[in-house]
């Protein structure tokens, strides 16, 4: 099985539309798993207009893409860029209950759930930047 998959890999149509499938599939997961932890419904709340939760999660998504994004351009195989991917939504994961943890006079939640903007701007832009460093560190 390595070897078709290798062999397809190795033309770029099919290369791109793997990492591609692979990284939507990804993303789903990954946002679903911080839409679990998260107090309100990010959905929800995206179409009732609340733009922090938009910026929040526009954040995360930039951040998990730009992490797959890193393990590509190393020319890392497909099973090990998803496999960063998902070692860089730990880290992203962590990042979040981190930020929670070192605010201690507000609830980061309950602030963006609120369409408290300024800190639904500082969410996006710590997963924005910690996307960075941890995709330097996977290239």
């Amino acid at each position: 099985m390595d070897g078709i998959v290798d062999s397809l890999m190795s033309h770029p149509l099919p290369a791109m539309l793997a990492y591609f499938s692979v990284g939507i599939l990804a993303l789903i997961v990954f946002l679903a798993v911080f839409e679990w932890v998260t107090k309100y419904d990010s959905w929800e709340e995206i179409r009732k207009g609340n733009v922090a939760v938009a910026m929040a999660t526009g954040g995360k998504i930039f951040g998990i893409c730009n992490i797959f994004r890193f393990s590509i351009e190393a020319k890392d195989t497909i099973y090990h860029s998803l496999l960063w991917a998902g070692v860089g939504f730990v880290l992203l994961l962590a990042a979040y209950f981190l930020f929670e943890f070192l605010t201690p006079v507000f609830k980061i939640d309950e602030e963006i759930g609120k369409d408290n903007r300024a800190v639904g701007l500082l969410a996006l832009l710590i997963s924005v930047s910690l996307s960075y460093i941890i995709g330097a560190a996977v290239a």
